[in-house]
């Protein structure tokens, strides 16, 4: 089996998401540090799960080589 550059590349960019998803949300720190604290395990619990919901695609992209 020949090996892609698919896999790299989907590697990388999950990379990029991860580190645009914390800058975002750590941009917010003092905004959500406002909130009363279970308002703010709940943003935060949120903001942890939410960051998942594009890499279903972006991993069937790098297996299969298409979008759907």
């Amino acid at each position: 089996m020949k090996p892609t550059w698919r896999k790299p590349a989907g590697m990388g960019l999950i990379l990029l998401l991860i580190l645009f998803w914390a800058g975002l949300v750590g941009s917010q720190a003092q905004r959500i540090a406002s909130l009363p604290w279970p308002l703010q395990a709940i943003v935060y619990c949120i903001a942890g799960v939410v960051w998942i919901a594009p890499l279903k695609p972006l991993l069937f992209w790098m297996e299969h080589g298409r979008w759907r």
